[in-house]
């Protein structure tokens, strides 16, 4: 290796992923998306943001945070261990967590978004 020479990180596996999901966000993604792309108040918030192995929904650099928005998908089967396991993984990584429920995105997602904001602002 050359003096001075950085090896560049590894990317992502889920990279195609990712895109692949921004090209077909469920709908309270997409509605909550409308009002973080905007930058509200200069929050910078990514959408399918691949981290490591998993895609994060919305994630906030600066503010090292993921939001998940949740459907009834992740209340079933092994979903919410697998979701535990993922939340604890992130945390590991000194990522925080927040789940919110999708039917609260579809019942006021310009409430949802200014929540997401004022949880990224906080620090």
């Amino acid at each position: 290796m050359t003096e001075g020479f950085l090896p560049r990180p590894k990317q992502p596996r889920d990279v195609p992923l990712a895109r692949r999901l921004r090209a077909e966000p469920s709908l309270p993604e997409t509605l909550l998306w409308r009002h973080l792309r905007l930058q509200p108040d200069g929050v910078k918030i990514r959408r399918q943001h691949p981290i490591g192995d998993w895609v994060l929904d919305f994630y906030c650099a600066a503010a090292k945070v993921a939001f998940e928005i949740d459907g009834m998908a992740h209340d079933m089967g092994d979903r919410p261990l697998r979701d535990q396991r993922r939340d604890a993984a992130l945390r590991a990584l000194g990522i925080a967590v927040v789940r919110i429920a999708a039917v609260d995105v579809l019942r006021s997602p310009e409430a949802v978004a200014e929540s997401v904001v004022r949880y990224c602002r906080r620090g």
